[in-house]
């Protein structure tokens, strides 16, 4: 988990070691939204690609699926990450995550950066306290090393 904050031309700063990895990938763009108007993520453009084979492919839960595409074309933008290791985002994506003028936080999470604010983040750490033993042997016995 690693601080962030968007400057005022709403670019976000990465880590060196996430500069690193969208670096050494062949393909430069990014693609920047939110699936679920909570959270932003940071994806690697052929991941993104992935997703969009995936929502129109998808048919088992297609409703959901054309909703998070909806989302995601609504408040996304590619993007580069220019020679300081900044990633723009866009006005939209700013304004409905309410992601200015607050300290975020960043994770690597499935092949994409995770973007919290600081009450998503504070949510899901409440949430992940709470996890009992219990949980977590079940866990462990499922292969969690």
């Amino acid at each position: 988990m690693y601080p962030g904050r968007l400057d005022d031309k709403g670019r976000i700063k990465l880590p060196t070691v996430f500069q690193q990895y969208f670096d050494a990938l062949r393909e430069k763009t990014l693609f920047v939204t939110s699936l679920d108007r909570r959270i932003a993520q940071i994806y690697p453009i052929a991941i993104w690609r992935k997703n969009e084979e995936f929502f129109a492919e998808h048919r088992e839960m297609a409703k959901q699926a054309n909703a998070v595409a909806f989302n995601a074309a609504d408040l996304g933008a590619e993007a580069a990450m220019d020679g300081q290791g900044r990633v723009l985002f866009s006005p939209e994506l700013r304004r409905e995550l309410n992601l200015e003028g607050q300290g975020l936080h960043l994770y690597a999470h499935r092949g994409r950066i995770e973007v919290l604010s600081d009450e998503i983040y504070e949510s899901r750490r409440k949430a992940a306290k709470a996890l009992t033993e219990e949980e977590m042997a079940s866990l462990e016995a499922a292969g969690l090393t």
